[in-house]
């Protein structure tokens, strides 16, 4: 289950596009993130997040994108399950294999 989040959406858009725009400015760039995070009241370093994850989303960042990172992960979970009746298939094999008839 999924823990509830604790900024809007709208907010975390909000202050995303906000950071993104003062990055670009040069003279704005140092502390923007900070600035921009306290004036909305956003953890510093959930917004340094949220920025990372869009740049890397628009391919400004090296790294998996959204999609890609939750397409692994479900890759992940498949394989994990596919594993397990692996393994309760191979021990039930073994075990008729031993009953005598």
């Amino acid at each position: 289950m999924v823990a509830p989040r604790k900024y809007p959406d709208e907010l975390r858009e909000r202050a995303t596009r906000m950071a993104l725009e003062a990055r670009q400015d040069p003279a704005a760039r140092v502390g923007a993130v900070k600035r921009i995070a306290d004036q909305l009241g956003v953890h510093p370093e959930a917004l340094r997040t949220w920025v990372a994850r869009a740049e890397r989303d628009e391919g400004l960042r090296p790294g998996p994108t959204t999609a890609e990172a939750s397409r692994v992960a479900e890759l992940e979970r498949e394989n994990r399950e596919l594993r397990r009746a692996n393994q309760i298939l191979k021990s039930a094999a073994s075990f008729f294999a031993s009953v005598p008839d």
